[in-house]
């Protein structure tokens, strides 16, 4: 306390036993508020876009980095420049009951890729042949608006245990993105013979190996739908656009089956069955008549398998008409070809009121069927397949052979 008498004498009073405070105690509470508040931002900001990738991800329906997946262990000695598809795919399926190549291996493969040719056109993108270190492969190339065509195609190729000589090998799904446009590839084995369709319109076959062909999609078809029961087993699948142009042709003038982004899995434990969520519908000319009339039970599995084997009628006889016997053969057609134009435009398929009630009321209505030429009571084979294809596409679906029953009774015949 301190007293004085003049006017704002008080400005002169000094505490000598008081000191001020220190510049660096406040310099250095300043810096500690400033450093607190930028730590508690930059983990916000972190935490949000932890929260926010991990969503992106989730809903990507990207399938996880497994360790398995990793191509630098010793199981996989791989891009040593000598181990060949082949190679990858014994090293990866081999008593595994594998679904596919890994992941990282798949996409090794794919952006290695030279495209060569163009060998085909659909209504999904192009089918390329494909060079990968000197071996040919096919890439089918789906446009980003067909995105999920091609998810689903590539998962079903990968269901585990389908892996068979009569279903089109599957090497590789990849997605290519420059910046400005996304291709999405789906890499197969390359057969040089094209499709069924492309082999049948520029050659016959003899009986032989006609039966070799029926006896090959039968037993591919057949593998399709079994229901392999384990704890790794596999489901039954259903084809639904089985015909011609989705059917390979091999270089020993056996068959495999493709095309399987249409299929529908049965789910076992709830007796359901798995429905793609795709736009794209069978082709009409193939298409069974509880299929055309839309009675198919849909939530049935077996429905779908019963449909299935109509139009493998359909595709036998077709392989039929082109059996050379005595050097008569009928010219290549395709089923009902009579009802329906054999390439009908876009424009056409867009006016479904002018060509698919027509087909439909010959098929559910007039229940017509191809016609069976007259020579082939004359050949004992060409007469036992005739026999087959009827019980085929039967009108009624619980009348018609199943696709085991199919592939044993063409194994007699051989």
């Amino acid at each position: 306390m301190g007293c004085c008498k003049e006017d704002l004498c008080n400005l002169e009073i000094v505490f000598s036993y008081l000191t001020p405070a220190q510049e660096d105690e406040k310099l250095s509470l300043s810096v500690f508020v400033i450093l607190t508040v930028t730590i508690i931002v930059l983990l916000a900001v972190v935490v949000m876009f932890v929260i926010f990738y991990g969503r992106r991800k989730r809903n990507s329906g990207a399938r996880q980095i497994l360790p398995e997946d990793s191509v630098c262990g010793a199981s996989y000695p791989i891009l040593n420049g000598h181990t060949t598809i082949q190679d990858f795919i014994e090293m990866t399926t081999s008593g595994s009951g594998s679904a596919g190549l890994p992941l990282l291996v798949q996409r090794s493969i794919a952006r290695q890729i030279q495209l060569v040719e163009v060998i085909g056109k659909g209504r999904f993108g192009e089918v390329w042949r494909g060079r990968w270190r000197g071996e040919n492969v096919a890439v089918k190339i789906f446009s980003s608006r067909e995105e999920c065509s091609w998810f689903r195609e590539a998962e079903i190729y990968q269901t585990i245990m389908l892996r068979h000589e009569n279903i089109l090998g599957f090497i590789a799904a990849d997605n290519k993105d420059n910046g400005t446009w996304t291709q999405l590839w789906l890499v197969t084995d390359y057969h040089e013979n094209g499709s069924l369709f492309d082999f049948l319109t520029a050659r016959c076959v003899d009986p032989d190996t006609m039966l070799e062909m029926a006896y090959s999609i039968a037993t591919g078809l057949a593998h399709l739908h079994m229901d392999i029961v384990g704890t790794r087993g596999k489901p039954a699948i259903a084809h639904r656009d089985l015909k011609s142009k989705n059917i390979l042709v091999k270089s020993n003038l056996t068959c495999c089956i493709g095309d399987l982004g249409l299929a529908v899995r049965h789910i076992v434990p709830t007796d359901t069955v798995d429905i793609p969520s795709t736009h794209r519908v069978g082709t009409k000319r193939y298409m069974a008549p509880e299929v055309l009339d839309e009675t198919i039970n849909v939530y049935q599995f077996d429905s779908f398998k019963r449909a299935d084997v109509y139009a493998l009628g359909l595709v036998l006889w077709e392989i039929a008409r082109r059996c050379n016997v005595d050097g008569i053969y009928d010219e290549y057609q395709l089923p009902f070809y009579d009802v329906v134009q054999p390439d009908p435009t876009i424009e056409e398929m867009r006016k479904v009121a002018s060509i698919y009630p027509l087909y439909a009321m010959v098929v559910c209505v007039d229940q017509q069927r191809p016609s069976i030429p007259s020579r082939w009571i004359a050949c004992e084979t060409l007469h036992a397949i005739s026999k087959v294809m009827k019980e085929c596409w039967y009108q009624h679906p619980a009348a018609r052979l199943s696709a085991l029953r199919i592939k044993k009774t063409l194994a007699n015949l051989r």
